[in-house]
C-alpha cells in the first residue's frame, strides 16, 4: 500500500506548505536528508494556542501533536515530490509549551510519532526528543521539526 493510500484510508488530506512567518525556510535538502524546519500546531488554520498542564491536557495535546504531523507530511510531500520516496522518518524534535511541573511531553509528541508510524510503517519509526519549554511562537501549544532520508 503506497503512503496516499495509507492517507487516504486515515482520511487525512494533505496541506499545502504554510509561509514562513520570520527569516527561514519550510525545509531544507541535503544530499538525501530533507529537514522539515518547526512547524507549530494550528487547529482551524490558527496557531493551536495553549499550554499543556495550565489549560491543556494531555489527550488534547496530543490531537495537536497529530496535527502538526499532517502539516510535516504536507511540506515533506512539497520538499520530495513523492511521499513514497521516503525512505526513513529519521528524528522528530518536539517543543511542548508546558508548566513547569508538567512532564508528559512524551506522551503529547506521541500523537506525531504515532501517525508517522501509521502512514510509513517500520520506515515511520524514528528517534526522537521531546522538550518542555516555557513559551513557543505565536502561543502555540506544540512545534514539532523533523528530518527524513528520501531516495
Amino acid at each position: 500500500m503506497s503512503v496516499y493510500d495509507r492517507l487516504k484510508s486515515l482520511g487525512i488530506e494533505l496541506p499545502a506548505v504554510g509561509v514562513p512567518v520570520a527569516a527561514y525556510v519550510p525545509f531544507v535538502r541535503t544530499g538525501s536528508l530533507v529537514f522539515l524546519s518547526g512547524h507549530i500546531a494550528k487547529r482551524d488554520g490558527k496557531p493551536w494556542v495553549g499550554q499543556l498542564g495550565r489549560d491543556i491536557d494531555t489527550a488534547t495535546g496530543k490531537q495537536a501533536a497529530r496535527a502538526v504531523a499532517i502539516d510535516l507530511m504536507g511540506t515533506l510531500h512539497a520538499a520530495v515530490g513523492d511521499l513514497d520516496k521516503v525512505k526513513r522518518i529519521v528524528k522528530v524534535v518536539s517543543l511542548v509549551n508546558s508548566t513547569p511541573d508538567y512532564t508528559e511531553h512524551h506522551l503529547v509528541t506521541n500523537g506525531c510519532s504515532e501517525l508517522l508510524g501509521e502512514v510509513f510503517g517500520a520506515n515511520g519509526v524514528h528517534a526522537r526528543a521531546a522538550f518542555g519549554v516555557a513559551q513557543i511562537p505565536l502561543g502555540a501549544c506544540v512545534e514539532i521539526e523533523l528530518i527524513a532520508e528520501v531516495e
